[in-house]
Formats: structure tokens, C-alpha cells, sequence
């Protein structure tokens, strides 16, 4: 899977919802287990639509299986490092964080109700913006205030920040008059109501906002969509007992094979899951070297010297990077044959 080309960090306030009410029960007490996930939207609406999943997982699992919901997707990472969240729904930059920070191993992949092989990212401005590229937000930034993603977001914050920002030259945080971060849904109801110029997206959000919010939706206009984004992943920590590891690999890869099932992920725009691993973060880990070259590239507050040693070491991870690259995609190609 590509994209077509292509911190530790402060544990925040964060909220949960579970029987009893405190932190969950550890996994490997053989009878809860925390399910993170992150913030796209709000806590009721989630809630909502993940908890038939939920039930269904604690009957398969033979345990309670818990939501855990935090304000921002920084919460879930870090509640999965210190060992508050066993398994997790990420994007693709946040399950990068929890892969490298918190000791988590993608096992599994959504697959989009639409049969699309991933989603991509948007940049939005209300209808009646006079404004309809992006070289025209960029000309006009510092007179416009803008609705960024989570830090920790794929869609709404790194592919974003790379394709629009970096490749420019432009730094966002100090571009723009004002600069706010999101979620999705947050993002995308500030532009409908005027409340911000112009706000980061994904076709995903845009989707289940025409189906939550069709009024707000039609008042939306795209100026920009990015490459292909793989489809969300499945993270689980390391960890885990391997028993534990093989009912929730069996439960996932084999949701959905029921009419019964498939209405209870229609809410979620899924159709069921598919296997993948840890591999599914080259690419992305590749953009975000691209995108950290790039502002290293601009940065004149470095000088000749300092700017090269900081390239040539860039450089020389893209090169490590595009060898796993190669390796993987001959891993894959090989058995597809087989």
C-alpha cells in the first residue's frame, strides 16, 4: 500500500467511558479490554456508532471490551504506552507514533464500505469563499484564519502539511492570521458557520457529515484533495498474550460476513477488516521525511554548514527508508505469486 509516490508527549486530560467508571481493567487479567479511539468526531457520536462493534467483540472475545476516548489523538497513544488501551483505531500518523512510542503492532486494516483502497485528504472553504486553489489561500493567509487537524492526524495535519505547506515553503503556524487544531467534524462545522476562512478534511468525514449534517455539508466547498491515504489501521500492543492476539485477529478478519454485521459497520463506513502489519507505515513514514527535509530545506535561520549536515542525514534516512521500501514491495509481489 503507497500513497502514490510517496514525543513522548504530555499525557492531556483525557476521558473515558466505562462500566464503573475509572481506568479499565488491564488486558491481561483475562477479563477486560480497552479499545482506543481517537477523536474524529464527538464523544456521543462515536460512542454510538462503536459500541454494537464493542458488544459483539466481548462476545467473541469471552471478556469485556471497553471504549476509550480521549480529547485529542495524543490521549489515546499515550493511554496505549501506559498500558490503559490494549488495542486501537488510529489513522495512519498516529499508529506511526504508537508503533514507535507506545510499543504498538498494526495487525488488521479497515476496508471502506465504498471499496475504495483508502481515502484522501481535503482542504475546504465555505461556498461562498471567494477563494478556490490553493495558491490563492497562501497569497491571502495572513488575512485568513484556519482550521488545522490534530497534530496527530493523517489527513488533517501531515499530508496536508507536506502537499500544501511544505512543498511551498510555508509554515502554517505563523502564515495564517489565526490557526486553530481540530477534529474533522470540528473543522468542518467552523466553515459551514463562518467561524474559519478555510480548514483541512478528508472524504472519509465528508461522507458521514452529508449523512449527519447535510445541510452543513452542501455549504462546503473542496479546493484541494491530496494522493491516496491507506486505509486506517488496527493497532494492537505488542504485548498482548498471544492468546489474546489470535481472538482478536479471528474476530476482526472475520467481521462483517453477515448482513447483521454489515449494519453495524455502515455507520462506521466499513465494510469489514483485512490483514496488514507494521509495512503499511512506509509510505507514510516517508512523508514525513520528505516534509521534515523540506522545512530543514527552508529554514533560513540556518546556516550553510548546519543546513547541510541536517540534509545529508535526512537524506540518508529517505535512502534507508526506500530500501525497506523496495524489500517490501518484492515481499509483496512474491506472495501475490505464491
Amino acid at each position: 500500500m503507497a500513497l502514490r509516490s510517496l514525543h513522548r508527549l504530555a499525557l492531556p486530560l483525557i476521558a473515558t467511558i466505562g462500566i464503573g467508571g475509572g481506568l479499565p481493567a488491564h488486558a491481561q487479567e483475562h477479563d477486560t479490554l480497552t479499545f482506543g479511539i481517537i477523536s474524529t468526531e464527538s464523544m456521543n457520536a462515536q460512542r454510538e456508532m462503536f459500541q454494537p462493534l464493542l458488544d459483539d467483540m466481548s462476545d467473541a472475545m469471552g471478556m469485556q471490551v471497553e471504549p476509550f476516548f480521549a480529547t485529542d489523538y495524543a490521549g489515546v497513544i499515550q493511554a496505549m504506552r501506559f498500558d490503559k488501551v490494549d488495542v486501537a483505531w488510529y489513522g495512519n500518523k498516529a499508529a506511526m507514533e504508537a508503533v514507535d512510542r507506545a510499543g504498538g503492532e498494526i495487525f488488521a486494516q479497515t476496508v471502506a464500505a465504498n471499496g475504495e483502497p483508502g481515502y484522501w485528504s481535503l482542504m475546504i472553504v465555505n461556498q461562498d469563499s471567494p477563494y478556490d486553489s490553493v495558491d490563492e489561500i497562501l497569497d491571502n493567509a495572513d488575512q485568513l484564519v484556519f482550521g488545522n487537524g490534530d497534530p496527530n492526524s493523517t489527513s488533517g495535519y501531515l499530508v496536508p502539511g507536506y502537499y500544501i505547506f511544505a512543498k511551498n515553503g510555508v509554515e502554517a503556524a505563523s502564515a495564517f492570521k489565526r490557526t486553530l487544531n481540530s477534529s474533522h467534524e470540528t473543522n468542518a462545522l467552523s466553515v459551514a458557520n463562518h467561524m474559519v476562512d478555510v480548514a483541512t478534511f478528508n472524504t472519509e468525514s465528508m461522507a458521514r457529515l452529508e449523512e449527519t449534517h447535510p445541510e452543513k455539508a452542501e455549504q462546503l466547498k473542496v479546493i484541494w484533495k491530496s494522493p491516496l491515504i491507506p486505509s486506517d489501521p488496527l493497532v494492537w500492543r505488542e504485548d498482548l498474550p498471544e492468546a489474546t492476539k489470535e481472538k482478536l485477529r479471528e474476530f476482526f478478519l472475520n467481521y462483517g460476513d453477515t448482513e447483521r454485521e454489515q449494519e453495524i459497520l455502515t455507520p462506521l463506513q466499513w465494510s469489514g477488516f483485512q490483514p496488514s502489519s507494521n509495512a503499511q507505515l512506509l509510505p507514510i513514514r516517508q512523508l514525513a521525511l520528505f516534509k521534515e527535509r523540506a522545512n530543514v530545506a527552508n529554514d533560513d535561520s540556518l546556516d550553510a554548514q548546519e543546513k547541510e549536515q541536517k540534509l545529508n542525514a535526512l537524506d540518508a534516512r529517505l535512502e534507508k527508508l526506500d530500501q525497506r521500501m523496495g524489500q517490501q514491495a518484492n515481499a509483496d509481489t512474491t506472495q501475490q505469486a505464491s
